[in-house]
């Protein structure tokens, strides 16, 4: 027999990151947005989808939808690279500016997927520690910059799983603690608009920054992995070197400037998960549970007398799902939970109080 190809050694035992899904009827546990774009947008969208020539190969550079993209944010197509999620956003920015011999920092707990693109890009990892109450401690910060000089440091506003928003000032703290090392600061803004905070209009021709933001959870497009990145035109053009060649298919980059044309549809969708998130948050008060302020359309919550796997379990036994992030380094015991429509969260909160007073 053949012996079988060896995977890379820092490779072989690593584990992928995965979300369990349940066959279940409410399922909050991915941060999906709860309802579907209008229906005009999938009108608009399959007729547009006529005019699509198949046969050829996509727009390699993207250019429409990088226009439409710049529009909305008010800066240049030069300064917009887009790619199929922002998983692939945050891939490409790694393979271009990390790497062997290459260090990115981090800040847990947060987004996994920011280790875990690293060191699948053979990329170190430098892992800080926030404050007692999950929010960013910019002494740490300090700390992991001076002593690490990493080439690349993460932020993430609203933080993943916390939901927690940096405070006005932090993007600007954080790059002067860099300028000296020459890196590259990376704010994931996957939640973005879900808060009135952006580090958008800090970026600069000068300024070693890019925002990363996505389509999946605002505009309700998850199934389509659409992502982009909004920075330094100098820094997009090296990202285009790195990312292969018509990497973005006709369909998504069709269906993400249909999207923009449904802003309107967007914005409300936002306003109302944003006035669910504050019901359902205003309800846990009286809970026997601690749960965190949220700028995200997540929050995260563990019970005061139950272990939180249980209360995970309880849940889906009541079949409600949620995100069991019990045993994560520094959550014990806590779940996130997506905010879902109105019948869903009623669900959601009937579910868990029956299991905490059970």
């Amino acid at each position: 027999m053949t012996a079988k190809p060896l995977v890379r050694a820092d490779l072989a035992m690593r584990p992928g990151y995965h979300s369990p899904q349940i066959d279940v009827d409410v399922r909050l546990n991915t941060n999906e947005a709860p309802t579907a774009l209008p229906a005009a947008f999938h009108e608009a969208l399959h007729d547009a989808l006529d005019n699509v020539a198949w046969n050829r190969y996509p727009d390699r550079s993207s250019w429409a939808l990088r226009e439409a993209l710049a529009e909305r944010y008010q800066r240049t197509p030069e300064e917009v690279f887009v790619a199929n999620g922002s998983n692939e956003v945050l891939q490409t920015v790694m393979l271009t500016f990390g790497g062997a011999e290459r260090s990115a920092a981090v800040f847990e707990p947060t987004f996994a997927m920011h280790s875990q693109i690293a060191k699948t890009t053979n990329t170190a990892v430098i892992v800080g520690q926030r404050s007692e109450d999950l929010s960013l401690d910019l002494d740490e910060v300090e700390r992991v910059i001076s002593e690490h000089s990493p080439n690349i440091v993460f932020l993430c506003s609203p933080n993943n799983p916390t939901g927690i928003v940096d405070p006005v000032g932090t993007v600007d703290t954080v790059l002067d603690l860099m300028a000296p090392t020459n890196g590259l600061l990376v704010v994931d803004e996957a939640y973005g608009q879900f808060t009135n905070t952006s580090a958008v209009d800090t970026i600069g021709e000068d300024v070693p920054m890019v925002v990363s933001r996505t389509f999946s959870k605002t505009w309700a497009m998850a199934g389509a992995r659409l992502g982009y990145l909004l920075g330094p035109a100098w820094i997009v053009e090296e990202l285009y070197k790195v990312v292969l060649p018509y990497h973005l298919d006709s369909f998504k980059q069709l269906a993400g400037r249909t999207a923009l044309d449904f802003s309107n549809a967007m914005d409300a969708q936002v306003a109302a998960i944003v006035s669910e998130r504050k019901r359902v948050l205003a309800a846990l008060a009286d809970l026997p549970v601690t749960a965190w302020e949220s700028g995200a359309n997540f929050f995260l919550f563990k019970a005061h007398q139950m272990p939180g796997n249980d209360v995970w379990q309880a849940l889906v036994d009541r079949s409600v799902l949620v995100r069991n992030t019990a045993n994560w380094p520094r959550l014990e015991n806590c779940l996130r939970v997506t905010i879902g429509t109105k019948e869903e969260n009623d669900a959601f909160l009937a579910a868990l109080t029956e299991v905490l007073s059970a």
